[in-house]
């Protein structure tokens, strides 16, 4: 009860002005004498609150292990976290072997298998998981003795069971093909590579190839090498005693052996001497992802750390002056951010945003002035104590929750902090000032020496980017690999035209006969979502009807009609209808247009032939097809077989593969879409064409 009410007096304290002690003196007085209260003067801020972090116990294992101890009795739980500080390593040919690594440890032990270990874990209510830096647990307290068992067993007795990499690499290469067309994934995978360098731990990122290059040998030398007790850090919080913690994990861990942990050192990335654009092309969107980011050398626990922390909210770390900026004043997106972050290696500054193709200039532009302003310009009184009592604010909410005082102790050992560090840290934050924060702007805020991230359609946003660099706009593919775009499209054959590649599309698909014959067209697919099957039914009749039902066995999700001049989305599972309007009923007016190709130029759609592109090894020619209603999308169709193998638009990325025969007729049975963060992989199970499907599913009720 009295640790509640502390906190809650912190909070109290960090967001009141200081003038209500002000007045409580001043009413104190005699009553002879009244003073009045003048609004127009800022009360001055009252000193920092007195912060009681709350207690905390170690000690160290004879192999080094460092404990940490918080006692929380409120709840008969307690939780375990831990944390292995080695140098993080270059993987080369093998990105990703850290994190695979550490999925393995959840994979099983000699003692239990993995399914054995699952139940084991379910039966006493607890949850445990393992990654590359460790391994967290927590459970109730009766459970307490097991789930040390447990434990103990991942750590010291690791199976690395070959099917369990399998497992784990099917999974990878899944959500890294998500990934590619992802744009904040992409955005975050270039950006390091950009920040960090290819030489750099902090700049490789895992692909294909290197998650398919990884061993059960590669993973156990990782293990082995680096997940070492003299440099790990346990915390424990919860409902336990600091006399059980030592017994528990005498008992538990004291045979984990030490050994030689691997020494590298890792050299300070330089930041660009002036700015660099970047661009990865995402052809049809309609929207870029923006960054701009360089490395800092900002070491965690510093006297600087606080101010910095100061400066960079000012400038994005909550709604303040970007956010303003773009979201409040400009309209440009809904939210703009940065982030100033130290790390014990290397540190970054980056600020990132997401807005229309059409003001990713005058986003930059913005952005780039907010930095130069908290350069130049000193921060007002007002926006300074506003800013102070919010991060104050949060630092005092953190503590409500023990685990908090856990990590402070833990980074205190591992950052070699002043013990009273945390204890200080209200105090500190008061005495930032305007001036400090200029200082620490002026080293740190550098809008100059950037390395300025596009994801978006390169031919609409990159003729607006070259006048931000001295140099030439660079180009960059999802997994960061630099490209020359005037060489990533290769001309087509002479006499090879927009008009021969249709045609010879169309012959691909059956000939342009037997197309024209087809009247109705219902595809029958399965998607797998979350462990779900559900079934996606699509009915086409010409001219331009059309119907889409997405449910599972009987149950029906969702349905989209179009009748051949409106659309409605119905929701029987709740929601009601929804009548489609505007850009979507434009939308589904072309998608619902049976064998298009046979009438561009009676639709009015407009093709350009840009040239030929490598997709996924096979050559393509690159076919950008625009709407009456000026929407465009670009399709990719291969050279060799003339089968079209890929689209591109605003609502994301499509893969056609296994073409199959069909009533003389080629369909793709194999249908891949990427929408955002999302795969959906469609597999074609029937394919009925002229089956003499009824008006009545086409109608809007």
């Amino acid at each position: 009860m009295k640790k509640n009410i502390i906190i809650t007096i912190l909070v109290i304290s960090a967001f009141l002005p200081s003038f209500i002690t002000a007045q409580t003196k001043t009413s104190a007085k005699s009553g002879a004498q009244k003073e009045k209260l003048d609004r127009s003067i800022r009360p001055q801020p009252g000193p920092a609150p007195v912060i009681n972090i709350g207690e905390y116990s170690s000690f160290t294992l004879d192999n080094g292990l460092k404990v940490f101890v918080v006692e929380n009795h409120k709840i008969p739980r307690v939780s375990y976290s831990l944390t292995i500080d080695y140098t993080p390593v270059k993987e080369g040919e093998m990105a990703g072997l850290a994190d695979i690594t550490g999925q393995m440890l959840r994979t099983g032990t000699t003692n239990l298998s993995k399914d054995e270990l699952d139940e084991e874990i379910d039966f006493i209510g607890a949850s445990l998981y393992t990654n590359s830096d460790g391994m967290y647990a927590s459970g109730l307290k009766k459970h307490n003795e097991k789930l040390l068992q447990l434990m103990s067993d991942i750590l010291l007795n690791p199976s690395f069971a070959s099917e369990e990499l399998e497992k784990i690499r099917t999974r990878t290469l899944t959500a890294l093909e998500t990934e590619k067309t992802e744009p904040g994934a992409i955005s975050n995978r270039v950006g390091q590579r950009l920040v960090y360098g290819e030489v750099h731990p902090y700049g490789e990122s895992m692909n294909e190839n290197s998650v398919k290059s990884i061993t059960i040998d590669a993973c156990k030398n990782f293990y082995s090498s680096y997940f070492q007790p003299q440099i790990s850090y346990m915390a424990i919080v919860g409902d336990i005693t600091l006399d059980e913690a030592k017994a528990d994990i005498e008992k538990y861990f004291s045979s984990w052996p030490k050994g030689t942990v691997p020494a590298s050192t890792l050299a300070m990335p330089a930041q660009p001497s002036s700015n660099v654009v970047a661009i990865v092309d995402r052809p049809g969107a309609v929207q870029t992802t923006l960054s701009i980011s360089y490395p800092v050398d900002l070491k965690p626990g510093t006297p600087e750390a606080i101010k910095a922390s100061v400066a960079n909210t000012i400038l994005g770390g909550g709604s303040f002056r970007l956010f303003n900026n773009l979201r409040e004043n400009k309209g440009f997106t809904y939210g703009a951010y940065s982030r100033l972050a130290s790390d014990k290696y290397v540190g970054i500054f980056r600020a990132y945003t997401e807005i229309r193709n059409s003001v990713t200039d005058s986003a930059i532009n913005e952005i780039l002035f907010e930095m130069n302003r908290l350069c130049n310009e000193p921060v007002p009184s007002d926006e300074l104590s506003l800013v102070k009592n919010y991060i104050g604010g949060n630092f005092a909410l953190s503590l409500e929750n023990p685990s908090t005082i856990a990590n402070f102790a833990i980074n205190t050992a591992r950052y070699n902090l002043p013990q009273d560090y945390y204890t200080n840290y209200l105090k500190n934050l008061s005495l930032v000032s305007a001036e400090d924060v200029s200082e620490i702007a002026a080293k740190y805020i550098k809008p100059a020496n950037c390395y300025i991230l596009a994801v978006g359609n390169a031919a609409e946003i990159a003729p607006r980017l070259q006048s931000f660099s001295k140099l030439p706009v660079k180009y960059f593919d999802f997994e960061g690999k630099e490209y020359d775009p005037s060489k990533k499209l290769k001309p087509a054959p002479e006499g090879v035209t927009v008009l021969s590649i249709n045609e010879a599309y169309i012959e691909a698909l059956g000939g342009r006969k037997v197309l024209s014959k087809v009247k109705d067209v219902t595809l029958n697919a399965t998607t797998n979502l979350q462990g779900m099957t559900i079934g996606f039914d699509i009915y086409r009749k010409a001219p331009n009807k059309y119907m889409m039902k997405l449910g599972a066995g009987e149950m029906v999700f969702q349905q989209v009609i179009y009748d051949g001049a409106e659309a409605v989305i119905k929701s029987p599972m709740g929601g009601g209808d929804q009548k489609l309007e505007g850009e979507e009923l434009e939308n589904y007016k072309y998608e619902a247009i049976l064998n298009p190709e046979l009438r561009y130029d009676e639709l009015g759609i407009k093709l350009e032939l840009m040239g030929i592109e490598t997709i996924d090894e096979t050559d393509a020619y690159k076919v950008v097809i625009t709407l009456p209603n000026g929407k465009s999308n670009t399709r990719y169709f291969d050279i060799t077989s003339n089968l079209l193998i890929r689209e591109t638009s605003d609502q994301g990325q499509v893969d056609y593969k296994d073409y199959r025969v069909v009533d003389k007729i080629k369909f793709p049975y194999s249908i891949k879409q990427a929408m955002g963060p999302q795969l959906i992989e469609l597999n074609v199970i029937g394919i009925k064409i002229n089956s003499g499907l009824k008006d009545d599913i086409f109608t809007i009720m």
